[in-house]
């Protein structure tokens, strides 16, 4: 396979009434379409840029947050939004930015699930599931159908709602924030909604129709965090739960994904390199499922259909290619074609926030642009970029008050994450909000290990080159600083999970470009963890930081960036880290070595520097409960900021006067 990262689009023309008469007639457990005719394919160059859209809020795939599901949505192009709907959202965060300032002691919080569906809107209140018409919904005028009170869950909360196609039914998926652990629950629908059936530990979950009229939900059942089961139930008169697939490699997890028409379900098998999808009828549900294309190492394709076409979206070029099925035609599209050709809507190769629109410079792959943030009217975003060390060019996105004067001596708040080939979020948050309004500079990192310019971008920043993440965030920081963004002294830098290594290994190679750390639930001690094969996730992630127990190489790599295998004597920035007690992802274990072994080389290096030596402070703060990052935590997000703002040697009092908008104290 090219060095060179591309991105091809099969367009699979077929006729949905042949593929339903082949898979009536082939009774055949698992037949595979895919493996003849490839002779038959038809090629045609075209231009596609890798096109990124918002992602569901349950669509992340490593140790970095609580789900585990994904879907090919992420990797499909985006229309461009009208000048209409761009105004719609412009007065919705108006009408959000209102109500939050003139109710400035409610609490914030984010809606976890909603979903529209048919004339209705399913979504939580309190700690309801309830529904309201479409036209009502923002009338507080709503029916109840489950009081998630009767789980017997410390405050549990909906995190993925699914309804059946004719609504006589609806699933959710509901957990707490102290356990990662979901339960399933399916109501059905009537005058007065009861509780139908409720299955444990489920990760993903999807409705189809059968040919007789009858819903049929699939789901998959995740068992210490490994996703490798999948079920199919029925309900009503006619009751049924049965498991019809087990992935046997460990390495390997499954989610589902229904295709955005609902015409078929996809099972999708996949590691971090390499990806399988079985194909199952939406009208023939208890049909065998079909098989795309086996699993080939280092082929990561994705399905989805419209109009009678089936789309893979896949990372194979020459001389790996798909072998289509004989009513298939396929075309490729090549990035280094014309774009004009392109038949599809170009979009920014970094996806923004929601509330900014970005322009793709001809060209230039970043351009320097700003824009009046819709939300407080008051910030400004800048896309910028470094050069590392290999010369390679790494985006920023920075966001500051508009009418910030002598930049440099504002305070800094770098975000990094550069792993699992996962975006660095930029989501919206009141802190970040809070942050900015008091003047400090927020600079985003979009390193390579991340997935924000494509495959290779991913593949740049992994196993053994995992290196150059950590020379992306030394670089963009000293443009940053040479560009007048700030100073070392008024630095900080912050990261969650797995962004933890590049984190930890510039507090030991770079300290002196930093003044202060946060960090949540990371990812510190990459050697002993990934030579713990009895770890939920170590088999999984083999593909992402190599195997240092059967390879030697990977494992002289990885020592040379571990965060924990390369702590010593010297000076390091204050650092504060957020852990989880019974976390499974990251195990604490390792933060309290690396905090332990952290502190005991400060005290050598304050002792070898004599009298007068102010040492950095080390903070662990270990909350209560199993999840793995709690993003809505008042606690830990007043305890952060006070940590940065006393280690900064700033003054609070405003920062925490507006916190009072958002956040009960």
């Amino acid at each position: 396979m090219q060095q060179k990262s591309k991105l091809f689009l099969q367009a699979l023309k077929y006729s949905i009434p042949r593929l339903g008469k082949c898979m009536q007639k082939q009774h055949l457990n698992h037949y595979n379409f895919a493996d003849h005719y490839y002779d038959r394919i038809k090629l045609k160059k075209c231009h596609l840029t890798k096109c990124l859209q918002d992602k569901p809020t349950i669509s992340e795939l490593a140790r970095n947050i609580p789900s585990r599901s994904f879907s090919c949505k992420d990797f499909l192009p985006i229309k461009q939004e009208n000048k209409d709907s761009l105004s719609e959202n412009m007065d919705a965060f108006e009408k959000v930015r209102t109500k939050l300032e003139t109710q400035p002691q409610e609490e914030y919080e984010i809606i976890n699930a909603e979903v529209k569906h048919g004339g209705f809107v399913y979504y939580q209140e309190g700690c309801c599931l309830v529904r309201s018409k479409d036209e009502e919904a923002d009338n507080d005028n709503y029916e109840v159908l489950f009081n998630l009170e009767e789980l017997k869950l410390d405050q549990p909360f909906i995190d993925c709602i699914r309804v059946a196609p004719d609504e006589k039914y609806v699933a959710a998926k509901i957990r707490t924030e102290d356990s990662e652990a979901s339960t399933c629950i399916v109501v059905k629908l009537s005058d007065q909604p009861v509780m139908e059936a409720s299955f444990p530990n489920v990760s993903s979950f999807e409705w189809v129709k059968d040919e007789e009229e009858e819903d049929v939900l699939f789901y998959t059942f995740q068992r210490n965090l490994r996703c490798h089961d999948v079920y199919r139930a029925t309900f009503g008169d006619n009751k049924r739960n049965e498991r019809f697939y087990t992935e046997k490699d460990p390495s390997y997890f499954v989610f589902l994904y229904l295709t955005k028409d609902s015409r078929f379900l996809t099972i999708n098998i996949m590691n971090k390199t390499t990806s399988e999808v079985w194909l199952i009828d939406g009208l023939s549900p208890w049909d065998p499922p079909v098989l795309i294309q086996k699993r080939i190492h280092g082929v990561l394709y994705y399905v989805e259909h419209r109009d009678d076409e089936l789309y893979i979206l896949t990372n194979v070029g020459e001389p790996t290619e798909f072998k289509l099925p004989p009513w298939a035609c396929g075309f490729i599209m090549d990035t280094n074609s014309d774009p004009k050709n392109c038949p599809f809507q170009l979009c920014s190769p970094i996806r923004p926030p929601k509330y900014y629109t970005y322009k793709f410079a001809e060209g230039k792959l970043f351009e320097e642009t700003g824009h009046e943030d819709p939300i407080t009217k008051t910030s400004r975003v800048l896309r910028l970029e470094a050069k590392s060390k290999d010369g390679k060019s790494v985006p920023m996105t920075i966001f500051h008050k508009t009418d910030s004067e002598d930049l440099q001596k504002k305070p800094l708040l770098v975000h990094v994450y550069g792993a699992y080939g996962m975006d660095l979020k930029m989501n919206f948050r009141p802190e970040r909000r809070v942050l900015v309004d008091d003047g400090w500079i927020l600079a985003y990192c979009h390193v390579r290990g991340g997935g924000e310019l494509g495959l290779q971008w991913h593949a740049d920043g992994r196993l053994t080159k995992k290196l150059n993440g950590l020379a992306d965030l030394e670089a963009c920081i000293k443009t940053l600083h040479g560009q007048g963004f700030s100073q070392p002294s008024l630095t900080a830098l912050t990261a969650f999970s797995a962004g933890g290594v590049l984190v930890g290994a510039l507090c030991n190679s770079n300290p002196e470009l930093l003044r202060a750390v946060t960090l949540e639930a990371p990812f510190l001690d990459v050697l002993n963890t990934m030579m713990d094969t009895t770890l939920p996730l170590t088999l999984e992630e083999l593909e992402e930081w190599g195997n240092p127990s059967s390879d030697e190489k990977h494992k002289n790599y990885i020592k040379r960036y571990c965060p924990y295998q390369n702590i010593k004597p010297q000076h390091y920035p204050s650092i504060h880290i957020t852990a989880y007690e019974n976390d499974e992802r990251v195990p604490l274990k390792g933060i309290v070595n690396y905090t332990d072994k952290l502190k005991e080389a400060i005290m050598e290096h304050a002792k070898d520097t004599g009298e007068g030596y102010q040492a950095p402070n080390v903070v662990l703060d270990i909350q209560p409960g199993g999840n793995h990052v709690i993003e809505d935590s008042h606690k830990k997000i007043t305890a952060q900021i006070k940590f940065l703002y006393e280690e900064l040697g700033l003054d609070s009092t405003s920062v925490f006067e507006n916190l009072k908008k958002y956040l009960k104290f």
